[in-house]
């Protein structure tokens, strides 16, 4: 499979402070104090080759002592393994049952819900906002080419909005018989027994059989994706579901690092995109790690220059500002990976989302002259996939407009970038340009892969385990313990 040349860059110039000369001004000691210098990222390098070589032995730990536990690195290899799989056995293959099975949901529904929470979602969530029309579920079907509606259920305990979404499906769904009537569901959950996503997998699967009846549509439309053992894995077989039409996560691969597993593949497939490709990037990027020097490294200068500027600096505030509104939940699902893998022992960066240039009017105040605790990251498109949109002349011209006529949407944005960027160098605010090409299955995979990997990286940096989410467990046990002890009666 060919593609073209779409590797990401990471441009890390304005981060770093400018060689000091006998000219005294107050910017250049406030860059000085606030911006890395180039001697001190060499000083950073043989920490980070030695790092990677860590990394590059643990992927193939089938054993790994105590102090290493848990160790889900199997994310690092899953891409090229998969495809390598897909090459041998095609069909048959773990790609070719996530293409098989999202054919059949493309086939014979018009709207697909995926239930899941945190890692089992947002991976799924950011490839449909990043990589499908804006406005994908307002279009009619003929616009869609084949690809269902797709909703986000199952990550929060909302009734009103799981209530909206259930009344959507009964109103519009009513006759089985009609394909453009029918709906399907993705449900996830590696241990089967996340609460939230189990009741609402409860309610989804009473109005599934609710209007398909007692046959088979209901097990031929419901794809669990799910670890081995489960409790959602028991509950589906039982239920009648055949097992080989249930996707398995792997042990070995945690939630927040499972996108390029079925969890993330199956909900990409329904929604048309070329997993193929994804897996392809995300390959791509993971042969870069282990071989690429420093100076062209995207993972290695990601995780060496926040981490010294959060441990170092004292900039523990990772602000990922995205120029595109298409990648807001790129951002949402990085979230949680910084969040959950490095958020441990009272350490650890506090992720924030930015839009731009929407969040330049409110948080924007906040970046520019704010406290001097933040790196920000810009995540930029480089080339937009529509026609550019010219502000052209008009008869009246009191918005002063028509001297910028020849210019398109794509100018202001870069003007935009560039002037932001120009702000942030002259207040000594640290940035650092994360740029892809243009948004497409391929270069998603690599920025996926590319985070992910950064984020094991940095947890090894700080002498912190990236695996694993020890604080996220205790909310869910008193959860239980409060509804135990208040028995079946409803507050």
């Amino acid at each position: 499979m060919e593609l073209p040349d779409e590797a990401i860059d990471y441009h890390i110039g304005g981060l770093i402070a400018a060689p000091a000369t006998d000219a005294f001004t107050p910017l250049a000691e406030l860059q000085g104090k606030n911006f890395l210098t180039l001697s001190r990222l060499r000083g950073m390098l043989p920490l980070v080759n030695q790092v990677r070589g860590q990394i590059a032995a643990e992927r193939e730990m089938s054993n790994p002592p105590a102090e290493l536990r848990p160790l889900d690195a199997g994310f690092i290899d899953m891409p090229q393994k998969l495809l390598d799989q897909f090459r041998r056995q095609k069909e048959k293959s773990e790609v070719g049952r996530v293409i098989d099975l999202a054919g059949r949901l493309r086939a014979q529904t018009d709207r697909v819900v995926v239930l899941g929470i945190g890692g089992s979602y947002l991976g799924a969530r950011a490839l449909f906002d990043a990589l499908c029309h804006t406005y994908h579920n307002e279009l009619p079907p003929a616009a869609r080419l084949g690809s269902p509606r797709m909703y986000f259920e199952g990550n929060n305990v909302d009734n009103d909005a799981v209530s909206h979404l259930l009344e959507l499906l009964e109103t519009s769904c009513v006759d089985p018989e009609l394909p453009e009537e029918r709906w399907g569901l993705i449900v996830v959950s590696k241990s089967g027994g996340t609460i939230e996503t189990a009741v609402a997998y409860r309610l989804f699967r009473n109005e599934m059989r609710r209007l398909y009846g007692p046959g088979d549509r209901f097990k031929q439309l419901c794809i669990p994706v799910t670890g081995n053992p489960s409790k959602l894995r028991d509950l589906c077989v039982a239920e009648g579901i055949d097992p080989n039409d249930i996707l398995p996560i792997p042990d070995n691969v945690g939630g927040r690092y499972s996108v390029f597993t079925p969890v993330g593949l199956l909900p990409a497939a329904v929604m048309g995109l070329d997993v193929r490709a994804l897996l392809l990037g995300a390959a791509a990027m993971t042969k870069r790690f282990f071989e690429e020097p420093f100076e062209k490294n995207p993972v290695l200068q990601y995780a060496a220059v926040n981490h010294l500027l959060a441990e170092e600096y004292g900039k523990d505030i990772r602000v990922m500002a995205v120029w595109s509104k298409k990648l807001e939940s790129v951002g949402l699902w990085y979230d949680q990976l910084l969040a959950e893998s490095l958020g441990k022992i009272g350490r650890g960066p506090t992720p924030v989302t930015a839009v731009m240039t929407r969040d330049l009017h409110s948080r924007g105040q906040q970046f520019q002259e704010g406290q001097r605790d933040k790196v920000i990251n810009n995540l930029i498109v480089k080339n937009v996939k529509t026609a550019p949109q010219q502000i052209g002349m008009a008869d009246h011209n009191e918005d002063d407009l028509n001297q910028f006529s020849r210019r398109t949407m794509p100018d202001l944005l870069r003007a935009a970038v560039q002037g932001t960027n120009q702000a942030y160098s002259e207040a000594a605010r640290p940035t650092a340009d994360l740029v892809l090409p243009q948004l497409s299955e391929h270069t998603l995979g690599q920025l996926l892969q590319m985070l992910m990997l950064a984020t094991v990286v940095e947890g090894r940096l700080m002498g912190v385990n990236p695996y694993g989410q020890p604080g996220v467990e205790a909310y869910k046990k008193n959860m239980k313990k409060i509804l135990q002890s208040a028995g079946n009666q409803p507050a």
